[in-house]
């Protein structure tokens, strides 16, 4: 049997361009003379729409996508993901379902049995689990088919402990297929694959494993797609942060016609701590990841032009470069706005840096702006000491000046704070806080000197300079970052142990950190989580960013 996996970038709610999508990759699986081809999950509409599945009529015009691909489903088979009704009067309203479409019918629906509620989903909120299991037969195959299921934890479920393979294990099927949507982090790829192959090592069938590609929003989607047979071989792997077809010829023996692939050693998540593990293959992961976060939300979002602040630092630098990378030099505007604490290096950095790129940008003074704000506050202020609150009113004036710049030129903001300062409160808000969306949001400070290295891999694009040169917000005179804040190898490895690792501040401190670090760190944490409620998306690069797939209260007492 010749498969094919349509791994695809699709926009959600948009019908239109998925169904085209699929129907042209239906085209070229006929052109190949394919038996099957699989798309990843909820490809109909995309993945995650949440709340839009609450509207009646997008779940019609769902249904009305599948009835205009199974026409192109005649000489061929289709397994495509799409919500479906559940007719049982308990329960919700939905499924999430694969549709085996053939000789343009509709032969059958399975329904997804796992329905994550962790991080970033919330899939129980829409639809109800499936309680009934069956494989689907096509051209004299038995397919064992699931939805994503997070197939690593099977049986896990606690409100479930239901394994939807072993029950489809008792109808003996011929071959595995799920249909995935799995996002990207940085520890994720050999973690699916080595899941995966355990997998096939349990049932000893092949498994194909059809993932999403594309960014929605914050959450990035990275391909991947799998095909493993029987023995545990690895057969073929998708690209990474692209689309692609993979064809494969599943022979009666369960194993393929293709070539054994060779497989790269399997690290252990827990070894992938970023603060120290910053070979190629983890930061370009996360540059690519990036450069597709930022091109889908303006393609998505209808945007072709942004614009950010340019400070000469390293992390508006590296923001600077990704973007450039991902919409082209002449659509990311950089606005340099020195006060009078800005050095002159830090302008001529940034200036370099543009003219390297060779972006448009403007220079801005933003002196005369803080004085008159002094002038009209001066009655209130008096004579008090200059302290946080002028620092502010700069980091504010320049985000007003972007703002508007942005508002009259039709552009988006580029958010430049990394996940240091989003985590301590480093940042004002209104000020270096503004943004459509973040691009360093989920990167630790030692990370984005990580982007920059890799960024400058073949050529200098940022400036070794903005690289080597200390920190600092240059908001009053002779600041450094480190006169607010620990180091930042030691603040990145205690963040990263409290907000990936879960750990607490006893159990960080028995690995060797120091106790007033931890407890000044912590309490920098919760007690600026108001400030990341207020913050804009984030793009998720690592397996626990904040946003949507971190939820804390506001008002706690815990650690602070």
């Amino acid at each position: 049997m010749k498969i094919v996996l349509a791994q695809q970038n699709y926009h959600i709610g948009n019908f239109e361009q998925n169904t085209k999508k699929i129907i042209e990759a239906i085209q070229e699986a006929k052109a190949q003379q394919a038996d099957l081809i699989v798309f990843s999950e909820l490809s109909v509409c995309g993945y995650p729409p949440r709340d839009f599945l609450e509207f009646n009529d997008f779940i019609q015009r769902c249904l009305a996508a599948v009835d205009e691909i199974k026409m192109h489903a005649d000489t061929i088979g289709v397994l495509i993901g799409c919500p479906s009704y559940n007719k049982v009067p308990e329960g919700k309203d939905l499924f999430n379902s694969a549709y085996l479409l053939y000789q343009q019918k509709v032969q059958d629906i399975v329904h997804k049995t796992l329905l994550p509620t962790y991080d970033v989903f919330d899939e129980n909120r829409y639809f109800e689990p499936c309680y009934e299991w069956h494989v689907m037969e096509f051209k004299g195959k038995k397919l064992a088919v699931t939805v994503c299921e997070d197939i690593w934890n099977l049986g896990n479920n606690p409100l479930y402990r239901i394994c939807p393979m072993d029950k489809l294990m008792e109808f003996n099927p011929d071959v595995m297929i799920n249909l995935s949507a799995s996002p990207f982090d940085y520890t994720h790829v050999e973690d699916r694959k080595a899941i995966i192959k355990a997998n096939v090592s349990k049932y000893k069938i092949p498994l194909l494993y059809c993932n999403a590609v594309g960014s929605q929003t914050e959450i990035v989607f990275d391909g991947g797609s799998l095909v493993f047979d029987k023995d545990c071989h690895l057969i073929h792997e998708g690209k990474y942060f692209a689309e692609d077809l993979i064809t494969v010829n599943l022979l009666d023996n369960g194993t393929f016609q293709e070539t054994i692939l060779t497989e790269a050693q399997h690290i252990p998540n827990e070894e992938l701590n970023p603060i120290t593990y910053h070979d190629n293959l983890h930061t370009d992961r996360i540059h690519d990841a990036i450069v597709m976060g930022i091109k889908d939300y303006f393609a998505k979002m209808g945007f072709k032009k942004a614009i950010l602040g340019s400070s000469g630092g390293i992390d508006s630098a590296v923001t600077l470069a990704l973007a450039c990378e991902a919409l082209g030099a002449e659509n990311v505007t950089a606005v340099l706005m020195p006060s009078q604490y800005s050095t002159s290096h830090s302008v001529d950095d940034a200036v370099k840096l543009s003219e390297t790129l060779k972006n448009p940008y403007h220079i801005i003074e933003i002196k005369p702006i803080f004085d008159v704000f002094m002038t009209q506050l001066k009655p209130l202020y008096q004579d008090l000491p200059f302290n946080v609150a002028e620092e502010n009113i700069q980091a504010r004036s320049r985000g007003n000046l972007l703002m508007s710049i942005a508002n009259k030129f039709g552009q988006i903001l580029l958010n430049t704070t990394n996940k240091s300062e989003c985590a301590t409160g480093y940042g004002t808000l209104y000020g270096d806080m503004a943004g459509g969306i973040a691009v360093l949001g989920d990167v630790y400070k030692m990370q984005v000197y990580a982007l920059a290295n890799y960024i400058n891999r073949n050529r200098e694009i940022i400036p070794q300079n903005i690289i080597d040169k200390a920190p600092s917000a240059e908001l009053r005179p002779n600041q450094k970052d480190s006169d607010s804040l620990p180091d930042y190898r030691i603040l990145d490895a205690v963040l990263y142990q409290y907000i990936e690792r879960r750990q607490g501040p006893n159990e960080i401190i028995t690995q060797g950190f120091d106790k007033a670090i931890v407890d000044r760190t912590l309490k920098l944490v919760n007690t600026n989580e108001y400030k990341r409620n207020q913050f804009c998306p984030i793009i998720r690069v690592s397996p626990k960013a904040f946003g949507v797939g971190r939820r804390v209260p506001i008002v706690a007492k815990y650690l602070s």
